[in-house]
């Protein structure tokens, strides 16, 4: 007997010893970040196989290739006969696959293409390289069709050809009175200065359009549309340019005659449908629709649509609490009817058919399980026969053929790999192109993402999200907490819930000894109205209260979440979040690396915080004669400053912005700096010089840093020092 207890005393001893030594905080070596490195997508992506690279369409043939372990192999499938042929090499980008570039915009004929030189509209024919001047009186902040306001920075033009290219749509900007942005460079000897307009809210002046048709068969005559100037805005994004440059919230009728197009107001809250005559340049009105807080034609897709063949307007709206369609009739104006509905969203209307009078379109949150999950679906002008085309688990992409009676759909899941397959117009499978083989990428390190559901910050509204933990996780131990944040409002954390082999470098995070939680807030798109409207008017809340409910709940499912060690990081919009966090709620977050932060909306561009929070107005006084008076140093955007909060900091934070970033201007961190200093707080700050919003070949010191200030002041052990990736 008194050996067996003398025995259990020694195990209990020696247990204890280990235990102790277990609890020892080693530091971290360079082969510990070796191993997590080896979750990063330039080393991840390799091992994807038998995937869907490139897809076209010809005469009959659906073109395609597929990448392989060793080589990517083309293929040949009659659409007709079904009969599929391999081809010698992989099948070659049409050339019209580049007619979009930096400097051109080619015709819808090819024959053409525009670009702008001196502030003036040129066209360019292709088949001689013969140049024509289209525009004489363009000159600097008064040019023709230029893409350059703001954050927004191209040398190509704006602008939308009429579809048998004899005509273009475009503008002249007018950026003059414009407020400018200025950086500089670092270098020996003297600095250059970059100057460019940048309007902030609040500015009396912001970039307006002059509305113009150029009528190339009339001898190049310019119209101009007999209206008021535009502000630059979109009913999709900040900016009027779209994919190479298409001039958003345009429209022409099929023979040219006509020109759709939406007016924005400043502050995004009235969208102005109107058509122009292509000859006389009259414009009539339409129609309009008010919200009160900020219209979007689609989840950064616009999808209004005018019919002229039929006198009927298609239009957009989440007057119902969510992204539904509506036809109307052109003449009369009145509402025929709805052509969806439902507690889901429109999400991409894709094509019309008229003569089937037909629609195609994208959608969320109509089929059970994840809402942000894409589909395909087709309905009925009248709201008849609605068909889910893509019924198979996942998010769906879409390449349709030109006559649309042919599309292929790639879909996937966070966990599932993508799976390519041909379809025809009523969704009846036809062949299946490629199936992803991730047996190699399993091989080599890939681990599956954690998806869940928990409750919004309402505890009713449901939110999604992913979760990473460690290849090694084990229950009974105890993991600090990591949070990647993007508020938005545009996008969301995760928003795109398809196969990654890597999502950015949570899994590598993971591999440190960390759980990585990434979740949709409330106040994010592809939900219903009231759900991305959550915080309007109120940046600061930038998702914080979900994100921290979310972390919350997860560690009642989880026990080995320790969030008395949760730390927060985020780039841009994530930035001005990362910093928040620490800000407000100090008793949550501990540790904070943000970068590029817009920390004061007042120091970024005006159609953003314009957008989202409102325009800037100074805040009224109380008065004893009852008169409105107003304090002109204190506005509205006031309480979303994260400065203004700087006395609050109590975790440790790592602040990074790039000297020469055009889109998020370096004063914005620069305030934060200045507010950390007067407070007397410490805090840690890189500045990269010469390098914009991304930092480029810097990209890796930046990511290096993070890992080191999470290792180091969350788990309280010391990372390897210098660490370089990629070296041998």
């Amino acid at each position: 007997m008194k050996k067996i207890i003398f025995n259990l005393s020694l195990f209990i001893m020696l247990t204890s010893i280990a235990s102790c030594s277990n609890n020892k905080k080693k530091p971290l070596d360079s082969s510990d970040y070796d191993r997590a490195a080896k979750h990063l997508g330039q080393n991840l992506n390799k091992y994807l196989f038998n995937t869907l690279n490139y897809q076209s369409w010809d005469e009959g043939f659906l073109l395609y290739n597929i990448k392989g372990k060793s080589e990517t192999k083309g293929y040949k499938l009659n659409l007709s006969t079904n009969e599929l042929s391999a081809t010698l090499n992989p099948i070659k980008r049409k050339s019209q696959d580049f007619s979009r570039n930096s400097k051109e915009f080619i015709s819808p004929n090819g024959k053409l293409a525009a670009f702008i030189d001196s502030y003036n509209l040129w066209v360019r024919n292709t088949a001689n390289d013969v140049k024509t001047q289209l525009t004489f009186d363009g000159k600097k902040d008064y040019g023709y069709a230029t893409n350059n306001a703001g954050w927004v920075q191209s040398d190509g033009p704006v602008l939308r050809w009429s579809p048998n290219s004899d005509k273009i749509a475009t503008f002249r900007q007018d950026a003059m009175g414009v407020g400018e942005m200025y950086l500089t460079t670092t270098n020996i000897g003297h600095p250059k200065l970059q100057a460019w307009k940048y309007a902030l809210p609040g500015d009396s002046k912001i970039f307006e359009i002059e509305r113009i048709i150029i009528d190339l068969k009339s001898n190049n005559k310019i119209i101009k549309l007999k209206m008021n100037n535009d502000f630059q805005r979109s009913t999709t994004t900040d900016h009027i340019a779209g994919r190479g440059g298409e001039f958003l919230d345009t429209q022409w009728s099929q023979d040219g005659s006509k020109l759709a197009f939406v007016s924005s107001s400043r502050d995004h809250k009235e969208a102005h449908l109107q058509i122009a005559d292509a000859k006389t340049g009259e414009v009539s009105s339409i129609f309009k629709e008010n919200v009160e807080t900020y219209y979007e034609s689609g989840v950064r897709s616009e999808n209004w649509k005018v019919l002229f063949e039929s006198n009927e307007f298609i239009w957009y709206s989440e007057k119902d609490n969510w992204g539904h369609l509506y036809i109307y009739d052109l003449k009369t104006k009145n509402l025929k009817n709805q052509i969806t509905k439902g507690n889901w969203l429109v999400r991409s209307m894709r094509h019309i058919d008229p003569l089937t009078r037909e629609i195609f379109f994208t959608a969320g949150g109509k089929e059970k399980g994840n809402p942000y999950h894409v589909y395909f679906y087709k309905v009925n002008f009248d709201g008849s026969d609605l068909i889910c085309l893509t019924p198979e688990l996942g998010t769906h992409t879409i390449n349709a053929s030109p006559n649309w009676n042919y599309f292929v759909t790639t879909y996937s899941t966070t966990t599932s790999p993508p799976v390519s397959i041909l379809k025809n117009r009523n969704g009846k499978k036809l062949a299946e192109l490629a199936s992803a083989n991730i047996k190699s990428l399993e091989k080599n390190g890939w681990q599956k993402p954690i998806e869940f559901s928990v409750k919004a910050r309402d505890n009713k509204t449901d939110l999604f999200g992913i979760m990473y933990v460690p290849s090694y996780y084990n229950e009974n131990d105890k993991y600090p907490v990591l949070n990647y944040i993007y508020p938005g409002p545009q996008s969301g954390s995760v928003g795109n819930y398809s196969f990654n082999a890597a999502r950015r470098d949570y899994q590598a995070l993971a591999e440190l000894g960390f759980i990585v939680v990434s979740v949709d807030a409330m106040g994010t798109p592809g939900r219903s109205k009231s759900f991305h409207d959550a915080y309007y008017g109120n940046m600061g809340d930038n998702g914080l209260p979900d994100n921290i409910t979310t972390i919350e709940q997860l560690s009642s499912r989880y026990n080995s979440m320790d969030i008395s060690k949760v730390g927060i990081w985020g780039h841009s919009g994530g930035g001005f979040a990362s910093t928040a966090a620490l800000l407000r709620y100090p008793d949550f977050y501990k540790v904070a690396v943000s970068s590029s932060g817009n920390h004061d909306n007042r120091n970024y561009e005006a159609d953003w915080g314009e957008k989202w929070h409102g325009l800037l107005t100074p805040l009224e006084l109380d008065s004893q004669d009852g008169k409105s008076k107003y304090d002109v140093t204190k506005s509205n955007y006031d309480t979303q400053a994260n400065q203004m909060l700087a006395e609050n900091l109590q975790g440790k934070l790592l602040i990074a912005h790039g000297m020469l970033d055009d889109n998020v201007p370096p004063s914005n961190t620069m305030l934060m700096v200045d507010a950390l200093i007067k407070a007397n707080k410490d805090f840690d700050l890189i500045l990269f010089p010469n390098k914009r919003h991304g930092y480029g070949d810097m990209n890796d010191y930046m990511t290096r840093r993070k890992w080191d200030y999470f290792v180091k002041n969350l788990k309280g052990i010391e990372p390897p020092k210098n660490y370089i990736f990629g070296k041998d």
